[in-house]
């Protein structure tokens, strides 16, 4: 079913979806004859921010970029997010746009956090995997259960607010301020993707703002561990020159990661932060195709 045009310089199609109860939405670029690639975005972003990545690619293939629930104009689930949602939401998009054979796989951040596990439990569903700057959540020790719990409790009292800017035009401002490579122009793309006009004329983020409560359930890397050391894809580690997710992770613990999967390599896009789809979209966008067509 095809949503109603979306006030965003993206060039893609808008569609909608039912999975799993909710209403999913979808961008997407290219002839759908083409072959499929599907991109899954991070936290607090949008699919239409693969904008500057999928037209570089959308004379190859068809790629779908959904928003996750909660983002874009995907439905917002209530009060809380978990993540395995994420992997299940993955599992029943993949079995309704392509119900026979495995797809291809990209994931940025959190959509990768995503996309790997998905991969280890239906490897068979995925032919290649691509991660950019991800696999970087930090592994929680027990200690911190009493303190992540009680603050969960606190913010469901009290949840966060939804944000809103003047125009696009400040929604821009503010994200070139926070991404000094980010061009006017590119900027303000971005914000007509993260953002939408109210009837008072404001513009609010897409985004539940309940994504900004803490997780009261602690992340254990070594169940992930395992379930990476089921992929069988062939896996490409995209990583950004300047990434301060990545350096925060460290080398020694990234490789412990990377380890997991039988079959991967390593590339990094220079002169680009943690958000590199936005930085270098066409190295990032060379990158893929090159990946994907081998």
């Amino acid at each position: 079913m095809t949503a109603q045009p979306i006030e965003a310089a993206s060039g893609a199609r808008s569609h909608l979806l039912r999975i799993r109860g909710l209403r999913y939405h979808l961008w997407t670029w290219g002839s759908p004859e083409r072959p499929l690639l599907v991109c899954c975005h991070g936290w607090l972003d949008t699919g239409g921010s693969w904008q500057f990545v999928a037209r570089e690619l959308a004379h190859r293939f068809h790629v779908v970029a959904p928003d996750w629930r909660g983002f874009g104009y995907s439905q917002w689930e209530g009060d809380h997010y978990w993540f395995p949602d994420y992997v299940a939401d993955l599992d029943a998009l993949v079995e309704a746009i392509n119900p026979q054979g495995p797809v291809r796989l990209v994931g940025h951040s959190m959509g990768g956090q995503a996309s790997s596990l998905f991969a280890g439990v239906r490897p068979d569903r995925v032919s290649r995997l691509a991660l950019l700057d991800s696999l970087l959540l930090p592994d929680m020790a027990p200690e911190l259960a009493p303190k992540r719990l009680g603050g969960w409790l606190d913010a469901l009292r009290d949840p966060p607010a939804q944000r809103s800017y003047d125009s696009f035009e400040v929604l821009a401002e503010r994200i070139a301020r926070r991404n000094s490579r980010l061009t006017p122009a590119r900027a303000l793309a971005i914000a007509k993707v993260w953002g939408q006009r109210r009837p008072d004329g404001r513009i609010e983020l897409l985004a539940d703002p309940r994504h900004r409560m803490r997780n009261p359930i602690l992340y254990r890397a070594a169940e992930s561990y395992a379930v990476w050391q089921q992929v069988t894809a062939p896996t490409l580690f995209l990583d950004a020159s300047d990434s301060p997710l990545m350096a925060a992770a460290g080398d020694e613990e990234m490789q412990r990661r990377r380890g997991c999967f039988r079959d991967h390599r390593r590339q990094v896009v220079p002169e680009s932060g943690h958000m590199l789809h936005h930085d270098q979209p066409q190295a990032v966008a060379e990158a893929l195709q090159a990946f994907f067509a081998d």
